[in-house]
């Protein structure tokens, strides 16, 4: 994420929310005489939270502040913020989550819906986690990509497809490439899944096991995730090229990526694969 600020939106947010809870339910008991403040005070607010009741008006204010990611949790706390309000403050600062130690519930528990989602598609289609486990996928990424279902759960990650995997390697004509461009992605995006020991692990093997994604680490390219091609020759030897798209933060989950394969126009990939995708409905 860009620099984390106070804004007035964020001002606007806290405060709403400071003005909707009751002292009795944060904990503070009232003192004598009416209130003059609907919900608490920012003294109250900036007491349960650690904070001086300065910085807090200055936060409600919106001034230019750099709120850190324990402030903000902090606040979060203080407020009795739900987990959509939680997420939102975060989002107003500009400051990710996971920083402060906060593990947002997905909520995913589903991936027949995934499923669903792909098998729409005669397209080349999967969806990956945060580990890039693939987790939902077609008969059209099984027939030109990998042959997924055969995969044994534990292998069934892109990274280890990726470097690992004798058949994706003699299928991904421009595997070099392809291999090169994904290492200077996962350099680039690596801090974001520091947290994420499973993905840490995989990460090391790679390093340890792998000399070309060693190689190819130790340029220090820097990539961000954008529209790529690849180009596949099948055990038949006919070949097919695809534009690769993805969508991230599938069904509002920032860990799940939704990538599919879209033919090159002109090059008649479309044509075999609805003439690949024919022949396999009648074999089965």
């Amino acid at each position: 994420m860009g620099i984390n600020h106070s804004s007035p939106a964020l001002g606007e947010f806290i405060k709403s929310r400071r003005e909707r809870l009751q002292p009795s339910k944060a904990g503070i008991q009232p003192l004598p005489g009416r209130r003059r403040t609907p919900g608490l005070r920012r003294e109250e607010v900036s007491y349960l939270a650690n904070l001086s009741v300065t910085y807090y008006t200055w936060l409600e204010q919106g001034r230019e502040v750099n709120p850190s990611p324990e402030v903000l949790l902090n606040i979060s706390n203080a407020l009795m913020l739900d987990e959509d309000e939680q997420k939102h403050l975060f989002d107003l600062a500009n400051v990710d989550p996971s920083s402060a130690g906060v593990v947002l519930n997905s909520g995913r528990s589903d991936f027949g819906f995934l499923q669903t989602l792909v098998d729409q598609l005669h397209y080349p289609s999967y969806v990956t986690d945060e580990g890039t486990d693939v987790i939902a996928w077609n008969r059209a990424a099984e027939l030109i990509i990998a042959d997924f279902s055969s995969l044994p759960k534990s292998e069934r990650y892109m990274m280890n497809i990726m470097f690992f995997n004798s058949d994706y390697r003699q299928r991904l004509v421009n595997w070099e490439g392809f291999a090169r461009y994904t290492t200077a992605m996962l350099r680039a995006n690596l801090d974001r899944y520091k947290d994420n020991p499973l993905y840490m692990e995989r990460f090391e093997r790679l390093r340890l096991e792998s000399e070309e994604f060693a190689h190819f680490w130790e340029l220090y390219e820097i990539k961000q995730k954008r529209v790529a091609t690849a180009l596949f020759r099948l055990p038949d030897s006919q070949e097919m090229e695809f534009v690769i798209h993805s969508a991230s933060a599938v069904d509002n989950d920032p860990g799940l990526h939704w990538c599919f394969f879209v033919p090159v126009p002109e090059s008649g990939t479309e044509e075999r694969l609805l003439r690949l995708l024919k022949r396999d409905i009648k074999q089965y």
